[in-house]
């Protein structure tokens, strides 16, 4: 079906008067299929993102949707998400409202510790922040999470969340006081608090099921093959079109993707869509080292996300003559998480390259030295990942350091210097995070808390630099 499809298109294109066939149909054919892949890739990326956590979490953590997966300690490398903190305790209810209707989320009040975080829809467009910088301002609430067209009453007390889509979730981040045990434990035990439930069991005392991923590789990196597609496949098949994606729905068809159909490419098309997701991969890897804005004129600290997407968080991607497509596709390849209000509970800065322009190598060692004062009201983190996927280096025993690392060495006037590398400098094991000299490497620096002499350049992180 989809090779006649093609077929009729090149036939047609071939019977236009003046039209130069330069290539076969049969060659032809495959570019455009390659072609429509790509594009489908940038456009479903968030959506695969998601989808590729839930698969996680029902085969790995075997979880299911409408429950709360956690980590019952600091995640390492085994949170194969795309770029996580290290540092904080995460718990991130999936929720899934198409048999159950509205679902509630309660986030505890600020009493007993702190939750940053944001709840979004299937497509990773963030409905709300919650915690202290959210709409709570950590009184605590109950989030109302909505089913499309849902027409329902909206009972009092709750913050109604109209959602588009009928999955999605939530990423809360429980932040501890510091990297001891005791700390740890009591991060975690308010994480629990949270509570998570169809709204039709409200006032009956409802159970949350929290799974706990700590001991399972949680693979959520985005695969550059035929999975993809089979991921976006169901999310076509589980949510309705939206009336700002339904140029989508032709495209999508044409390589075999149709709400109603099953997904089922011969061996041929299987070929030229694997194809395609290596191409579009390398095109999303070359936008990721020059697509985003510098934070300081002479440094090489960037903002990681593109202005035009970093304007429309709030808004579902959207203003009155913006789509920012391009700009969500590259986020989902290394985030999976938005924010409704940015810069008021966090603020993060990325770094590929050495102050001297230079990929970060993974077999040399690298020095950054943190200025006193880091200007958080909670803490300062600096978390490595692998350039290839984004998630942490598989097999590291530390993939950050921050200001809650026990152990950590402050130099005399305040400042701290952080080390990069396949060998840890002599004395410093505690201000050291290991590289893997397989390949290359990414630093976030993460600001919880951020203060004003970070927003207006008041206070400079310097560059990350070449050690002997």
């Amino acid at each position: 079906m989809i090779r006649a499809f093609l077929f009729l298109s090149v036939a047609f294109l071939s019977a236009i008067p003046g039209y130069a066939q330069s290539r076969t149909s049969g060659e032809l054919s495959r570019r455009v299929l390659e072609r429509r892949a790509i594009e489908a890739i940038n456009w479903g990326m968030p959506a695969v993102n998601y989808d590729v956590m839930l698969q996680a979490m029902i085969g790995s953590a075997k979880g299911r949707p409408n429950q709360v997966l956690y980590w019952s300690g600091l995640p390492g490398w085994r949170n194969q998400t795309l770029t996580p903190n290290p540092d904080v305790i995460y718990a991130m209810p999936f929720f899934n409202t198409t048999d159950v209707g509205p679902m509630v989320l309660e986030i505890p009040p600020a009493d007993g510790g702190s939750i940053t975080g944001t709840i979004m829809d299937g497509w990773q467009s963030a409905l709300e922040d919650v915690g202290p910088a959210g709409v709570d301002k950590g009184k605590g609430g109950k989030y109302l999470i909505l089913p499309p067209g849902y027409e329902g009453a909206i009972p009092e007390g709750y913050i109604a969340l109209p959602s588009m889509t009928y999955q999605g979730y939530a990423l809360l981040r429980s932040n501890p006081e510091s990297a001891s045990e005791a700390d740890v434990a009591k991060a975690v035990a308010y994480a629990r608090r949270v509570r998570f439930y169809p709204l039709s069991l409200a006032g009956t005392e409802p159970r949350t099921i929290f799974v706990d991923a700590m001991d399972v590789v949680f693979d959520a990196t985005i695969p550059y093959d035929i999975r993809f597609f089979e991921s976006l496949n169901r999310i076509v098949q589980a949510e309705p079109w939206l009336s700002r994606d339904k140029v989508m729905i032709d495209m999508l068809k044409s390589i075999g993707i149709e709400k109603g159909k099953p997904f089922e490419p011969d061996a041929a098309t299987r070929e030229v869509l694997n194809s395609a997701a290596g191409e579009a991969r390398q095109w999303l890897d070359e936008r990721h080292e020059s697509g985003f804005p510098r934070f300081y004129d002479r440094h090489q600290w960037t903002i990681p996300a593109s202005p035009e997407l970093a304007k429309t968080f709030a808004t579902f991607y959207e203003a009155p003559n913006v789509y920012s497509v391009d700009g969500r596709g590259l986020f989902g390849t290394y985030a999976f998480s938005s924010i409704k209000h940015r810069g008021v509970g966090q603020f993060y800065l990325m770094s590929t390259k050495d102050g001297d322009g230079h990929a970060l190598d993974g077999g040399r060692s690298y020095r950054l030295r943190v200025p006193a004062n880091v200007p958080v009201r909670l803490y300062w983190s600096a978390a490595l990942y692998d350039r290839a996927t984004h998630a942490p280096i598989r097999h590291a025993k530390v993939v950050s350091r921050s200001s809650l690392s026990l152990g950590l060495q402050k130099n005399s006037d305040g400042s701290v210097d952080i080390y990069f590398g396949p060998v840890a400098p002599k004395g410093k094991e505690g201000n050291w995070a290991p590289t893997s000299s397989a390949g290359r490497f990414e630093v976030i620096f993460r600001f919880f808390g951020p203060e004003k002499s970070l927003l207006d350049k008041t206070w400079v992180l310097p560059d990350i630099e070449k050690v002997n």
